[in-house]
């Protein structure tokens, strides 16, 4: 009899473990009054570090924390990359020279939620299981050549023949919003001859990223050489 009770506790164990793993993933929110969409990683960090309290756009911008738990754990460790002990000492010192001050900290996703959404300027983060209706979600902005989102399957454009002829090259700028799970969600032109962006965007929708704990918005570049 307690054989099976230790095999019913292992086997729970295997079907809750999972369950777990996929609560700890972050997204990041913010109240309405946050103009932008999206937010580099190190403009995240920043803001979270006080050393930042407005964004590009002039809203000012306000950090609010959950106080512990696996999504706290997993935030401080992906877009902190420090320990609680770290940010801690980090927000004491703020206080201490008159820099700062201690950020809010609340005990729950439902908590942070509606925190941020009735605080303007407020942008937290929550499990991504968490219901954010009230409030919008950020993309955070990762840099092509970041690590965090690593390019596993890359598709070349096919060089329009007429351009090629003609020797019609160039450069052309995209804005890449990459799921959690990789694959390439939608691509925006940003600059360039717009009959190589058709081209670079229709290869661009094929390519697959490494899995990362949030929706992130990359820019590309790809160039087209005259011949």
């Amino acid at each position: 009899m307690k054989c099976l009770k230790i095999l019913l506790v292992a086997a729970g164990l295997m079907i809750f473990s999972p369950v777990n793993a996929l609560a700890s993933d972050v997204k990041v929110i913010a109240n309405w009054s946050v103009k932008a969409d999206t937010i580099s990683a190190l403009d995240l960090k920043r803001v979270f570090l006080e050393e930042k309290i407005s964004l590009a756009d002039g809203t000012h911008v306000e950090p609010v924390l959950e106080k512990d738990g696996p999504v706290h754990e997993v935030f401080l460790q992906e877009y902190l990359g420090m320990s609680e002990d770290d940010l801690q000492t980090h927000y004491r010192t703020l206080v201490f020279t008159g820099r700062g001050s201690m950020p809010k900290a609340l005990g729950s996703d439902a908590e942070v939620v509606a925190y941020v959404a009735r605080t303007r300027g407020a942008i937290g983060y929550v499990s991504s299981a968490a219901s954010t209706e009230r409030v919008k979600t950020l993309a955070i902005w990762v840099p092509s050549n970041s690590a965090e989102r690593k390019l596993i399957t890359r598709v070349e454009p096919d060089y329009p023949e007429t351009l090629k002829r003609l020797n019609i090259g160039g450069t052309v700028r995209l804005r890449v919003s990459i799921s959690a799970k990789g694959n390439v969600e939608d691509v925006e032109l940003l600059g360039g001859n717009p009959i190589l962006g058709e081209s670079a965007t229709f290869a661009v929708k094929k390519w697959v990223y490494a899995a990362g704990r949030s929706r992130t918005i990359a820019e590309v570049s790809i160039s087209f050489g005259g011949h």
